[in-house]
């Protein structure tokens, strides 16, 4: 399965980083990490290939997504988030589901529920089952869309051509989201829990916290524009505790289940 990479040369350590998270935390994970470059080429491998791709945020996503079908599905990993745990027994459940991606009334897969996802206004109200009985509940628009997911190549598609062929720079994304409607027929879900917690790399061109500690631990470099000066720890998503999986298993959350 081809994994999408939005980054560029400069943070190239830290897409180095969150490949390497994964490896370490999924090894068996089905992915071909598809990297853009502007100079900083690289080796292909069996998980990653470089594209040679201009510097503009939107010319290098179409370039990314270039020979893949609209109804293919991909993993969008964007580099500056990574994932700090996984709960396997979980994601394997579905992972088979969503890889293959059979069903025709899923069109992405969001693994972590951060808080956005906890309120029901964020949410349509209607649910579908995986063939092994997980829950997955419908989003109604882009909302938390930056974090890692399955999505099929027509969503991604989309939501880069309705942006202007100028992006300053890939924080103004958020803002110009707000202003893209999500067409009907692209159904986003996410899980009911928190299968994947992610760690977030960058805030505001500094390295986090969280980040510094994981490339020191994994005796991986630290970018070279790094100048000492450290974010707050920055996450997204929390697993659930025993007593809150009781809990939801006793008193269901009263949404409507479509096929």
């Amino acid at each position: 399965m081809k994994a999408i990479v939005l980054t560029y040369d400069k943070y190239r350590c830290l897409t180095n980083h969150m490949i390497h998270q994964y490896r370490r935390r999924w090894p068996d994970n089905p992915f071909t990490f598809r990297i853009p470059y502007q100079k900083l080429s690289g080796r292909d491998e069996a998980d990653r290939e470089y594209i040679r791709c201009p510097s503009d945020i939107k010319t290098t996503m179409l370039a990314l997504l270039d020979g893949l079908d609209d109804p293919e599905c991909i993993f969008w990993c964007i580099d500056h988030k990574y994932p700090t745990s996984l709960d396997m027994r979980a994601i394997e459940s579905i992972v088979g589901w969503t890889r293959d991606c059979n069903d025709p009334s899923a069109d992405g897969v969001l693994f972590c529920r951060p808080r956005k996802l906890t309120r029901q206004t964020r949410l349509t109200g209607r649910q579908i089952s995986t063939t092994d009985g997980a829950t997955l509940l419908e989003r109604k628009n882009y909302k938390c869309i930056w974090i890692h997911q399955f999505l099929r190549v027509k969503v991604m598609r989309h939501l880069f051509e309705s942006f202007p062929d100028d992006i300053p720079d890939a924080k103004s994304m958020d803002r110009l989201k707000e202003h893209i409607e999500k067409p009907d027929d692209h159904r986003l879900f996410v899980t009911e829990d928190t299968l994947v917690v992610f760690g977030e790399s960058t805030s505001r061109g500094m390295l986090t916290k969280n980040c510094y500690r994981s490339l020191q631990k994994q005796g991986l470099p630290l970018p070279d524009w790094h100048n000492g000066e450290l974010a707050e720890t920055n996450t997204h998503g929390k697993r659930p505790g025993r007593v809150a999986r009781l809990l939801r298993n006793v008193v269901p959350t009263p949404v409507y289940r479509t096929s």
